[in-house]
């Protein structure tokens, strides 16, 4: 079963969502949604009252509820209730919400913006761009930061292609990569900027992007010519395309006398933004 990960914003309020490819179908987080129309600040007994009084009503509802594992507050992983678009529907119904008809509505556009973008993926690169615009990003950076989106889906089809399973496997390569380009995990990388949960190149500056851009490329381009058979082939074929893009930082660092990985973060990217725009 292949899953695509992604947060959903409902009024600008997080909801964890995944796109389950074999199924063709979005699932969405019980909690985060209850959360979101109840404004509860226990959403999580909120749903376990809710799931007893559907029982006690004889909804067979809350049994068909599924789970899957979402990011948390902590950067891990852990299982939660999820819901296609046709059980939130019905689990709407028993929350009094004021919201709960806009609710409605996002979830049908939500459903037939993925429709649209399957067909037409330029789509989902120009609703990425207007994103970024509202975050307060610089069109620059958003041109960089679209195309290492490019680069990067050129190396997971690659991936793909030599039989690397999505998640841990993905982690794994791509924490060999960064280690290589940036002489730091991907975890240190992020407390380096000190981030948490955050995606770490949307908190790179240009020239970060770039050298993750060159070193995802390089992979990529290496793997098409080894063709690897095995993980391992393909661990050792990520650190070294990380390398080609480490040396590249190690000369630019040498050439300007700073150094390419800074602490700068999203934050502070949007801050300089905001400033430019003012004067």
């Amino acid at each position: 079963m292949q899953k695509e990960k992604a947060i959903k914003l409902f009024e600008d309020k997080k909801i964890r969502v995944e796109w389950v490819s074999d199924e063709d179908k979005w699932y969405f987080s019980v909690v985060d949604v209850i959360q979101v129309l109840t404004e509860s600040k226990r959403p999580r007994k909120y749903w376990s009252d809710l799931k007893k009084k559907l029982n006690n009503e004889g909804s067979q509802l809350s049994e068909k509820i599924g789970q899957l594992k979402l990011i948390s507050a902590d950067g891990k992983r852990y299982k939660a209730d999820v819901a296609d678009t046709e059980q939130l529907f019905r689990l709407i119904q028993s929350i009094p919400s004021p919201k709960a008809e806009p609710f409605k509505l996002w979830l049908a556009k939500v459903g037939y913006e993925r429709i649209e973008e399957v067909e037409n993926p330029e789509l989902a690169i120009e609703r990425a761009l207007e994103t970024y615009l509202k975050k307060g990003y610089s069109k620059e950076w958003i041109n960089q930061r679209l195309k290492t989106i490019e680069v990067r889906k050129e190396l997971t089809d690659e991936w793909n292609e030599r039989g690397i399973e999505k998640g841990i496997e993905y982690a794994i390569l791509t924490d060999e990569i960064t280690k290589a380009f940036s002489d730091m995990t991907t975890k240190q990388y992020k407390l380096f900027k000190d981030i948490k949960k955050e995606n770490l190149r949307d908190n790179m500056t240009n020239l970060e992007l770039v050298l993750n851009m060159l070193a995802e490329a390089t992979t990529t381009e290496i793997s098409k010519e080894k063709k690897p058979k095995t993980f391992d082939e393909s661990k050792e074929i990520a650190k070294s395309g990380g390398t080609v893009a480490g040396n590249a930082r190690r000369e630019i660092e040498k050439k300007t006398g700073k150094r390419v990985i800074t602490k700068e973060n999203a934050k502070t990217l949007r801050i300089g933004r905001t400033k430019e725009i003012k004067q």
